[in-house]
């Protein structure tokens, strides 16, 4: 037992020292800090890719708890029960916390909340994750925003909170609690033998974040508004991985962001205005949970989507459609679980209206293969391309993914960089691709490249016919 107050900082997606309001909240009064990890059921059923990045993102986290004198204590099972353990054992008097905002972390968090509470412990949740708590955000009239502009507008002269520096060290307790071996977790179980390729793409950790913040906004972010669509160029900030698991705060982003704005930089407003993006999906998310499981407009409920997993969607998931812009943007998301925002809403387009299929199929296949997985922006950005979301793209929007590479991809450098098939001398990144793809797939070098699953002419007046007798059943 502790002779001094003693705080349980309970770490969830905030892997990092700077702009953390939960970790300043538990050093408030002198407190010695005791950071927690808890495994429990809901991280444990992320999916293979998430998972495997949060294990990367922990390892890292706890050598930079070690520089400032902390360890990273690490346990599993169902939080409650964990953190109530973990209170008998230590004598904490408080656990704090950064807010989710998804509908399952909302309710294990207020069950907890109110548990802690009534044994007497001050259990209280902070902000960090979005700029705007969702509640204080509402069009004149009431509610929440449904389409973005008016929601850039609201939100763009907003003051946000100021940054935090990191602490130079965090008070210890007396008696460290033991903590489970996080190699024994094995959290890239599910990767298989991609783990590794996946891993060497991964820009793991606070420090990797904040230097490639620095390196955008210094070298890249002027010509961010008209590169950015070119999936073949290194225009975007590259920080979603980080963002992801708060390893970096929208805070940081914005205020330096709203720096180079203010410099005269070209790009930095459509920086901010993406940055308003994802928080504009977590104000939907948590205003309308159900964006998470169906669609979001009721029309779309009965719209006749392909439910199965058919030929034509395997092909989709393992970059052997024939379509080079799909097949690039598929291997690219395999090899290093990540996708350029271009390709994310071509291959999007291609499934739900060539190929019919639901968006809830290739939601979960992201939610699967993604290292920079965020449940709000891969739902709304799902529901955008479908047409069944709001604020969203029409569903008569069919892009073509021929066109589209003509327009963003002129040289073939995004083709050539992920298409091994047909060079003579493939790229190693190219190549990673037969490395990480289950040896059940059956692909190698030598496999002759793929024939059109389906044409494109075909595939877009099926969807537009079948969009023609949705609005007529209505």
């Amino acid at each position: 037992m502790s002779s001094r107050p003693l705080a349980i900082w309970w770490i969830r997606r905030d892997l990092r020292l700077c702009d953390n309001p939960a970790l300043m909240a538990a050093l408030a009064g002198g407190s010695a800090v005791l950071p927690v990890y808890v495994l429990d059921e809901q991280d444990a059923a992320l999916g293979a890719a998430p998972k495997f990045r949060l294990g990367l993102g922990l390892e890292r986290f706890a050598q930079e708890l070690a520089k400032v004198g902390s360890r990273l204590i690490l346990r599993r099972g169902r939080a409650l029960d964990v953190l109530q353990q973990l209170i008998r054992e230590t004598g904490a008097g408080a656990v704090h916390w950064s807010r989710l905002y998804d509908p399952q972390a909302i309710a294990r968090d207020t069950d907890i909340k109110q548990r802690l509470a009534a044994q007497g412990i001050a259990a209280k949740s902070h902000g960090g994750r979005l700029l705007f708590e969702p509640w204080t955000v509402e069009t004149k009239t009431g509610g929440m925003y449904k389409v973005y502009t008016p929601f850039w507008k609201a939100v763009r002269g907003r003051s946000v909170t100021s940054l935090l520096a990191a602490p130079a060290t965090l008070p210890a307790p007396e008696n460290w609690p033991v903590s489970e071996d996080l190699t024994a977790w094995d959290m890239g179980a599910a990767m298989h033998r991609g783990a590794d390729v996946v891993a060497s793409y991964c820009r793991v950790g606070e420090d990797a974040a904040l230097n490639r913040l620095d390196g955008f906004l210094e070298d890249t972010v002027d010509v961010y508004k008209e590169r950015r669509d070119y999936p073949g160029e290194d225009a975007t900030s590259g920080l979603s991985e980080n963002l992801a698991w708060g390893e970096i705060s929208p805070h940081r982003m914005w205020h330096l962001g709203r720096a180079a704005m203010e410099r005269g930089s070209q790009g930095a407003e459509h920086f901010l205005k993406e940055i308003a993006w994802r928080e504009f999906a977590y104000h939907l998310m948590y205003h309308s949970p159900h964006m998470l499981t169906s669609s979001w407009r009721d029309e779309w409920q009965a719209f006749a989507w392909v439910q199965d997993i058919t030929p034509q969607v395997l092909a989709w998931q393992r970059g052997q459609t024939g379509y080079d812009f799909i097949d690039a943007a598929m291997r690219e998301l395999y090899v290093t679980g990540k996708m350029h925002n271009r390709a994310r809403m071509i291959v999007a387009s291609f499934l739900t209206k060539h190929l019919m299929a639901h968006w809830k199929i290739g939601m979960d296949w992201f939610a699967e293969a993604l290292v920079d997985w965020d449940p709000a922006s891969n739902a709304m950005g799902w529901q955008w391309v479908a047409g069944s979301g709001p604020d969203a793209a029409p569903f008569f929007r069919v892009f073509n993914p021929s066109g589209q590479l003509e327009k963003f991809d002129p040289s073939g450098t995004y083709t050539r960089r992920w298409i091994a098939e047909g060079q003579g001398n493939a790229p190693q990144s190219a190549l990673d691709f037969f490395d990480a793809a289950p040896l059940s797939w059956n692909l190698s070098t030598d496999t002759p490249r793929a024939e059109p699953v389906i044409s494109l002419k075909e595939g877009r007046d099926r969807a537009l016919a079948a969009y023609h007798d949705a609005r007529e059943d209505r």
